[in-house]
């Protein structure tokens, strides 16, 4: 007999940010996914600061009014995979003994206090074991992300003020690595830049799993105020030049973009160092990876978020890294072949929504667990 409570609807995904939140809603297809609904809706300042709710009345409304304006269908549904803010989480790879899996949530739970700063009853605190790519191995990986229940607490009010039933609340990079790695495993370590407006992350990944990640201050309307800057510009107006930049002509004599070319250098300069300051953490504090023996670093650099888009970004810090970089694609997951874009929306407008379609895959695949 069917147990219609177990029943889980398809939920959309909304992707919270200080500054804005996006929403991304799919459909099946015979074979894979398609684009149903997706939109933006600004938050005004001072309504979300370094990730915690100031307003929730302005966070509420906000979100009803993203939900009625969305463009394609209209979204029906109430249940709502959500995204939490990368600067308040707690993000470890542990090591646990094998032992019996109906003692082993305890044992996490347990081990799990010596690497969150805070209290544990005073987090809410999620695991994934982590499956090795390479090795059999005589202990179990185990990922472990946790919250400060305060942080959360005012995002579930808001979600349930809206109308909405919360089938989930993750971490905003596992949503990208979603939308990014294709099926979700890499034989090899990836390194995804999220360049977002205000706040930007650098996340690394491997094997079925997120292994690290990190705050980056470089965003993209840094990089639109160097522009506005180094110009002598209001900032509108540097915005609307760095859209037009093109990075192959900024040796044209008395070119626009020689100008534009170097107002950016001294914020693109910052942003190769602060990457290459974590990748160099990264090197000496990883472990629990086991890749195959001829593994080396990181292999490839995705880019996503708003300020992905700028021409010649990717060639710029691949050559400055010395590792290929290139634009990530959001669509990976969603089309069963090559596709980087649809008449709804454009390659380089689905990089600024790519937590956002993480968020919608695990919505409509219904994994609320």
């Amino acid at each position: 007999m069917l147990n219609v409570l177990t029943i889980r609807p398809e939920a959309f995904g909304l992707d919270i940010s200080n500054s804005s939140l996006k929403i991304v809603k799919l459909e099946r297809k015979k074979r894979g996914f398609a684009l149903a609904s997706f939109g933006e809706q600004i938050i005004k300042p001072g309504v979300i600061e370094n990730g915690e709710v100031k307003d929730e009345e302005a966070l509420v409304k906000a979100i009803k009014k993203g939900i009625s304006e969305v463009k394609g269908e209209k979204i029906r549904t109430k249940y709502v995979v959500c995204s939490l803010p990368e600067e308040k989480s707690f993000l470890q790879v542990i090591q646990m003994p094998k032992i019996k899996k109906e003692d082993l949530g305890k044992a996490i739970q347990y081990e799990a206090e010596n690497y969150i700063p805070l209290p544990i009853d005073e987090v809410y605190l999620d695991s994934q074991i982590i499956p090795p790519v390479h090795n059999h191995l005589d202990h179990i990986d185990v990922l472990i992300v946790a919250f400060p229940k305060d942080v959360v607490d005012p995002y579930l009010s808001c979600l349930k003020k809206a109308g909405l039933q919360p089938g989930v609340l993750e971490l905003e990079s596992l949503s990208i690595a979603r939308a990014l790695v294709k099926k979700e495993i890499a034989p090899y370590s990836l390194l995804l830049i999220d360049l977002g407006a205000i706040e930007s992350s650098f996340i690394i990944f491997s094997g079925y799993s997120l292994r690290f990640t990190s705050a980056i201050s470089i965003s993209s309307r840094e990089i639109t105020k160097a522009i506005a800057e180094g110009l002598k510009i209001g900032f509108e107006e540097a915005e609307k030049l760095k859209l037009k930049y093109d990075s192959k002509e900024r040796q044209s004599k008395n070119s626009k973009n020689k100008e534009i070319s170097g107002a950016l250098n001294p914020v693109l300069t910052e942003l190769v160092d602060q990457v290459k300051k974590r990748l160099n953490y990264y090197r000496t504090h990883s472990s629990h990876e086991h890749l195959p023996p001829d593994h080396k670093g990181i292999q490839k650099v995705f880019l996503c978020g708003g300020g992905a888009g700028l021409e010649g970004l990717a060639e710029f810090l691949s050559t400055q890294l010395k590792i290929p970089v290139i634009l990530g694609d959001p669509w990976t997951n969603i089309f069963p072949e090559s596709k980087k874009e649809t008449a709804k929306m454009s390659h380089k407008e689905s990089l600024r929504y790519a937590a956002a379609f993480g968020l919608a895959l695990r919505g409509i695949r219904k994994k609320y667990d």
